[in-house]
């Protein structure tokens, strides 16, 4: 997996009381406990799986496998959510080092060659906790938990080769491989065992238009033109934007809600629930995408306009040099998953956080460096995030739009089913 890295990289909350069971003027019992650890131990994670064999499909599993640790060891303390696997409860147990055990544990297990890292960044975490007992119960407890959500996960085949060949035949609308990557990446990402979800194609999209459709036509020639690498089209606005959010979805995502909680100032378990609830719809949408992606097998824009002339359609006009501005990912067109994720992280940060939330964010592959970007709603991000995708020459506008609706499905479904009060209360 060393391309991907090298590869992709070339380039106020309406609700002020936010708590449990996301009732204004609730907040769960972790309410005087800071949310640093929580946050702490999310960039921890991102920094153990950086690197240049950095895969955005495990990396979207480890993440959610974290903070689905994490919010179970410090729900097994003040269980007022139900768990996602962890049976055992300990109220004596210190949070701080349930949240810290968990989350090293399924990292340590994820990656033992990072040992030494982990063990550094959980002393660091543990450092300061007063109570010898409550530390060594905190400690166990979050043990536990990340143990647990490792067995779930263990037999889930997400470890497989994921360069694949792909032998379609060279028909109008069927995916081609486009340099300069000559395969077809995780195929197997299709069938994977869903976080949230019933199955993979729980909400597998409608087909996408007709290769001689004006439908296709309009969005054919708006990607040639807007996502073209050479043009006098696209804007500065716009080459900006597809620029910003070219990164991978779960790292941008990831820090979008972590800006917010901190901004925010959440409470302790109210953020490992909302980091947790972001992540298993993030990785849903990987794996959804994936589902619909291979279901429909289509070509992307790069194939397109350089074989247009094959394609039936009096109204395309073949360009055999065409380039797009960033690179294409390896994999099919229909639909953008950069899109479904966006929209699922927005989703479930609406329903959480608040559809008023404004946040300012910077992205690792923005230009200028560190430059940032404000957006004064999740909606509005989720939407240039995926118009990106367009202004990058790398999907066409349909594939934007079906993903931001299989994303928002997803997204509902998440808030819906997983991780909802248990009517306990305090």
């Amino acid at each position: 997996m060393l391309f991907f890295a090298a590869f992709f990289f070339s380039a106020c909350s309406e609700s002020e009381g936010f708590g449990y069971g996301d009732n204004p003027g609730k907040k769960t019992p972790f309410r005087n406990h800071s949310n640093a650890i929580v946050l702490q131990w999310n960039t921890v994670t991102l920094e153990t799986m950086q690197g240049p064999t950095y895969d955005p499909m495990i990396a979207s599993r480890i993440f959610a496998m974290v903070h689905l640790a994490i919010h179970d060891a410090l729900n097994g303390i003040a269980p007022v959510f139900e768990t996602y696997t962890l049976q055992q409860q300990d109220k004596k147990a210190d949070p701080v080092a349930a949240a810290s055990a968990a989350a090293y544990t399924v990292l340590v297990e994820s990656f033992p060659a990072k040992k030494q890292q982990l063990d550094a960044a959980l002393a660091q975490a543990i450092n300061g906790i007063k109570s010898a007992d409550a530390k060594e119960r905190g400690l166990a407890l979050g043990k536990i938990a990340g143990e647990a959500i490792v067995a779930l996960r263990s037999d889930d085949g997400a470890f497989q080769n994921p360069i694949a060949e792909i032998n379609n035949p060279q028909l109008p609308g069927l995916y081609q491989p486009v340099p300069p990557t000559p395969f077809v990446y995780a195929p197997f990402w299709a069938t994977l065992e869903t976080f949230g979800l019933e199955s993979p194609a729980q909400f597998r999209i409608a087909a996408m238009p007709e290769i001689n459709s004006s439908e296709y036509t309009a969005h054919f020639n708006e990607v040639k033109q807007k996502g073209s690498k050479e043009n006098d089209t696209r804007t500065a606005e716009e080459t900006t934007i597809a620029k910003f959010w070219y990164e991978f979805s779960e790292i941008g995502w990831n820090r979008v809600t972590a800006t917010v909680a901190a901004d925010k100032n959440l409470d302790l378990l109210s953020t490992a629930r909302l980091l947790a609830l972001v992540n298993i719809a993030l990785a849903d949408s990987y794996i959804a995408g994936w589902d619909s992606k291979f279901h429909y097998n289509f070509w992307r824009p790069y194939t397109a306009v350089r074989a247009a002339g094959t394609d039936g359609n009096d109204n395309t006009t073949v360009d055999a040099s065409w380039e797009p501005l960033m690179n294409t990912p390896p994999v099919h067109d229909y639909p953008s998953t950069h899109s479904t994720l966006g929209n699922a992280a927005a989703t479930v940060l609406n329903a959480i956080v608040g559809s008023n939330t404004g946040f300012t964010m910077t992205s690792t592959s923005a230009e200028p460096a560190n430059s940032t970007r404000s957006f004064v709603n999740f909606d509005q991000a989720a939407q240039e995030n995926a118009d990106s995708r367009v202004f990058a020459g790398i999907h066409f506008r349909f594939s934007c739009e079906r993903g931001l609706e299989l994303g928002k499905r997803i997204g509902d479904w998440t808030v819906e089913n997983r991780l909802k009060p248990n009517g306990k209360g305090l």
